[in-house]
C-alpha cells in the first residue's frame, strides 16, 4: 500500500518531495496489447466480410420492400411472375393464374394434388403420370362452364348430363351387363347395329318397344331362334306387303293352286307352312308338315 506523506511548511520554506519507491501504470502493454488489437482487426474483418455477403444474398435473390424475386407479396396473397419450381409440397387455398394466361403444373414424374381435412386425411386427391391419370375421390364431376353436370362418376352410377352420347370407334361400345336408355340412335346416314356376337341379344321395355327405320330397313339376323313375345297383348304385322319366302310348303292332298294362292297356317308348337288356297280351309290336307 502506497502511503501518502504530508508536511506542513510555512511560507518561503522549501521542502524537497521525497521520490516514490513504487510506479504504477495503467493500461495493456505488451503482446496482450498486440493481441487486443488483433482479435478487433479480426472482428472487423468478419464485420464487413458478413455485410457484403448480406448485400451480395440481398442482390441475387433480388430481396426488396415487397417481396423476393418473382415472388410478390400483395394484399391478396403471394404472386408469381415466371416459371417456379418447388422442391418440397405447396400448401395453399386458391391457386390461379393471371388474366391473360394459362396455368401450367409441370414435373418430370407426376402432378399430385390433394385436399385433406382438419385431421390431415385425404379426402380428394388428382395424380397426373405419365401412363395415367387417376382421381381419388367419392365422386367425380366434370360441369359447364354455367354449372351444369356433364359427367358425374360414384360408386353406384356413371351420368352424362349431356343431350347426346357419341361414340365414334370403329368396334362401337361394349357393354357387359345391362344398359337402360330411352333412345338409342346412330348418325345420320349410318347403320344402327345392336349386336351379340356369343349370347343372346335381349331388349325389354314395361311400355313396348319401337324400331323405326325411316330411311332404310331393318334386319333381325339370329345363329338360332328370334321369338317375338308379347305376354298381354298382340302381335301386329302392319305393312304393305308381308313375305315370308323360306315358309315350308305342305305338298300332300290337293295339288299346287293355280291361281298361286295360298294359306298360312300354324301348327301347335307355332310353326307356319303354306297350304294351297281353296274354297276352305286347306291345313288339315298338309298337317303332316307339323308332324
Amino acid at each position: 500500500m502506497v502511503q501518502e506523506q504530508y508536511m506542513a511548511t510555512t511560507e518561503g520554506t522549501q521542502v524537497e518531495r521525497p521520490e516514490s519507491q513504487d510506479v504504477y501504470k495503467i493500461g495493456i502493454y505488451g503482446w496482450r496489447k498486440r493481441c487486443l488489437y488483433l482479435f478487433v482487426l479480426l472482428l472487423l474483418i468478419i464485420l464487413v466480410v458478413n455485410l457484403a455477403l448480406t448485400i451480395w444474398i440481398l442482390k441475387v435473390m433480388w430481396f426488396f420492400p415487397t417481396g423476393m424475386g418473382h415472388l410478390l407479396v400483395t394484399k391478396d396473397g403471394l404472386r408469381l411472375e415466371g416459371e417456379s419450381e418447388f422442391l418440397f409440397p405447396l400448401y395453399a387455398k386458391v391457386i390461379h393464374s393471371r388474366l391473360d394466361s394459362s396455368l401450367l403444373l409441370q414435373s418430370t414424374q407426376n402432378v399430385t394434388v390433394s385436399a385433406r381435412n382438419s385431421e390431415g386425411e385425404v379426402t380428394g386427391r388428382l395424380k397426373v403420370g405419365p401412363k395415367m391419370v387417376e382421381v381419388q375421390s367419392q365422386q367425380f364431376r366434370i360441369n359447364s362452364k354455367d354449372g351444369k353436370p356433364l359427367f358425374t362418376v360414384d360408386e353406384k352410377e356413371v351420368v352424362v348430363g349431356t343431350d347426346r352420347l357419341r361414340v365414334t370407334g370403329p368396334e362401337g361400345a361394349l357393354f357387359e351387363h345391362s344398359v337402360e336408355t330411352p333412345l338409342v340412335r346412330a348418325d345420320p346416314f349410318e347403320d344402327l347395329r345392336l349386336e351379340s356376337p356369343t349370347r343372346s341379344l335381349s331388349m325389354d321395355a314395361p311400355r313396348g318397344i319401337h324400331i323405326n327405320a325411316r330411311a332404310g330397313q331393318i334386319e333381325a339376323l339370329s345363329q338360332m331362334d328370334i321369338i317375338f313375345q308379347s305376354s298381354d297383348g298382340m302381335l301386329t304385322l302392319d305393312a304393305e306387303t308381308i313375305r315370308l319366302p323360306k315358309v315350308v310348303e305342305g305338298t300332300q292332298g290337293r295339288s299346287r293352286s293355280p291361281q298361286g294362292l295360298y294359306e298360312i297356317c300354324v301348327c301347335a308348337d307355332g310353326k307356319l307352312y303354306l297350304s294351297a288356297a281353296g274354297e276352305g280351309t286347306t291345313c288339315q290336307e298338309h298337317s303332316e308338315v307339323c308332324l
